[in-house]
């Protein structure tokens, strides 16, 4: 199977689906994966098939790298729209992530004050108050909420340790309003089971958890690259138009990626 594992701390740009040219921030070991979820469609891969050998970088070597990029990104005329944490796991997972964002928000004002900041995050490190302020300093604090069905959570997130959905929710409630909602939405099987969560039983729900934790904008988007699971199938376009359209009824920006 391919899989993709970013170099660290610094990759791209690239153009994003969602975000634009986008410059990538990997907080991550450059040769494996960490990560609190270990989802079966992740680009990365399965976790247990890339342990790294290195170390997380520093906090000193992602300013430093960061600002040797933005300098050549300058000097060649092409700023980047968007600074997304993302890459090999889950950002927040590193533990001067919070310093970081400050690093990153510093030197963003210095050479491409345009450009918004932004956060992948699968939401499982939100109840840490440094983590939670430190989301509350980006432009888009983009956070995951596939479903609101633990059973399907266990499925297709596969959390590494204890995840209640139930606290994720209110924890999102917390950042009052400063948070971009993320949803995967695919179809086909796993293991013999389905793994549809376009049908009103799962879409229905996540609506009135939409309506409860009134995010500034929700992003739906279906798989783009190979998955580390056989048998996983995209969402069609009329799936997810249709979905963002009952997003948007609600007051909410949707935008939705094929």
């Amino acid at each position: 199977m391919s899989t993709i594992i970013y170099p660290s701390p610094i990759f791209g740009p690239v153009h994003s689906r969602r975000l634009g040219i986008s410059l990538g921030i990997n907080l991550l070991p450059a040769d494996g994966k960490v990560c609190s979820f270990n989802c079966i469609y992740c680009e990365c891969g399965f976790n247990e098939d890339h342990r790294p050998k290195q170390s997380m970088p520093t906090r000193q070597q992602v300013a430093q790298k960061l600002e040797e990029k933005l300098q050549q990104m300058s000097a060649e005329g092409q700023l980047p729209d968007v600074l997304t944490f993302a890459g090999n796991g889950e950002p927040t997972c590193h533990p001067h992530f919070a310093e970081i964002i400050d690093d990153t928000i510093r030197l963003r004002n210095r050479y491409c004050p345009q450009a918004k900041v932004s956060v992948l995050s699968n939401s499982t490190m939100i109840h840490r108050p440094q983590v939670h302020d430190a989301l509350m300093r980006v432009d888009n604090n983009i956070l995951k909420l596939d479903t609101i069905d633990p059973l399907y959570i266990n499925k297709v997130d596969c959390p590494v340790g204890t995840y209640d959905v139930g606290l994720i929710i209110d924890r999102m409630k917390a950042f009052n309003g400063h948070l971009i909602i993320q949803t995967m939405f695919m179809r086909g099987e796993y293991q013999g089971e389905s793994v549809d969560n376009t049908s009103d039983s799962f879409v229905s729900p996540w609506l009135d958890t939409l309506r409860a934790i009134k995010p500034q904008q929700v992003m739906v988007y279906t798989i783009d690259r190979e998955t580390p699971a056989h048998g996983l199938l995209k969402a069609t376009h009329e799936q997810l138009d249709a979905i963002r359209d009952r997003v948007i009824a609600l007051g909410i920006a949707c935008s939705a990626s094929y």
